[in-house]
């Protein structure tokens, strides 16, 4: 496999982003599941409107793209931008999230947007 390189200030930009707790758990999550925002106010205990502020940073960033269904946007990340490789090497040193999806499905309120 090719290894790709970013402009530094790039790289920077998006370490940056990914240095903040909550937006660096959402990509967590993100890494081998979609999510809705609802999902996300759950499992981090925090207002949509303030999950909403970190998942538009990340879109912004390319990190994330977003789906709309009806009236309800899901996330997942974004493989296709070329800072992934980036982001994949940093999701390889943090715990995996999937058991936060798990729990949550357990209570019964994974996906209650739907």
């Amino acid at each position: 496999m090719e290894k790709t390189t970013v402009d530094i200030e790039r790289a920077a930009n998006v370490l940056k982003l990914l240095g903040d707790k909550t937006r660096l758990t959402i990509i967590g999550l993100l890494k081998a599941n979609e999510c809705c925002v609802c999902e996300f106010v759950e499992i981090l205990q925090m207002s949509q409107p303030a999950i909403s502020q970190h998942l538009r940073k990340l879109r912004d960033a390319g990190l994330v793209k977003e789906e709309r269904r009806g009236h309800w946007i899901f996330y997942k990340l974004n493989d296709t931008n070329d800072i992934y490789p980036l982001v994949s090497e940093v999701l390889e040193h943090i715990p995996d999230q999937t058991e936060k999806l798990e729990a949550l499905e357990k209570s019964g309120k994974r996906i209650q947007c739907n």
